[in-house]
């Protein structure tokens, strides 16, 4: 949550993605959106601006408490999956009703993370 009790909303998630695509040498990422009713179209911003990070070696992303649902989770997960050398991944996604199939897309796309060494899921 934002200072003042103000929640991003989704043009402010967008732009945010869209800078975040920007940050091509960018390695390492701390990302908290907890709170912040981000929802589906959010979550596919995010997971496209990540998607250009080739450079990422460490991701941290809080989006806990959150309403990305399953096809959010697969939003995210797909860009994560084009991280290529990504070492580390912290990713909290509790209380975002992505369910069992959210938790499948996403675990068959970060299994495309084979540099992977250390990984936390909050699901």
């Amino acid at each position: 949550m934002l200072n003042g009790g103000k929640h991003i909303e989704e043009n402010g998630v967008k732009y945010l993605g869209e800078g975040i695509s920007k940050c091509v040498t960018l390695t390492s990422l701390n990302l908290n959106l907890e709170n912040n009713r981000i929802g589906v179209n959010d979550a596919k911003y995010l997971g496209e601006g990540i998607v250009k990070c080739v450079t990422l070696t460490s991701l941290d992303l809080n989006l806990k408490r959150n309403s990305i649902g399953e096809n959010g989770a697969k939003y995210l997960g797909k860009g994560i999956a084009k991280c290529v050398s990504l070492t580390s991944l912290n990713l909290n996604l509790i209380y975002n009703s992505i369910g069992e199939n959210g938790a499948k897309y996403l675990g068959e796309e970060i299994a495309k993370c084979i540099t992977l060494t250390s990984l936390y899921l909050n699901l």
